[in-house]
């Protein structure tokens, strides 16, 4: 089960389909967005998730604030 770390919807549970999918882990979705945040991204970027097998990234971004 894949679920939203972090922000406004941090620990919602998403569901993914069994096969066809990979979504990108907790670990490294934490890793990507705490970096962009220490290295001075701005606040309320744009994401685009252009592989949104399960959209789990671009959830995340959008329950960060982006």
């Amino acid at each position: 089960m894949t679920r939203i770390v972090a922000g406004e919807k941090g620990g919602l549970h998403l569901t993914v389909p069994k096969s066809g999918t990979r979504p990108t882990s907790e670990r490294v979705r934490e890793a990507m967005f705490s970096h962009l945040l220490c290295s001075g991204f701005p606040q309320g970027a744009t994401v685009l998730d252009l592989f949104a097998g399960s959209g789990a990234l671009g959830l995340e971004a959008l329950s960060r604030g982006g």
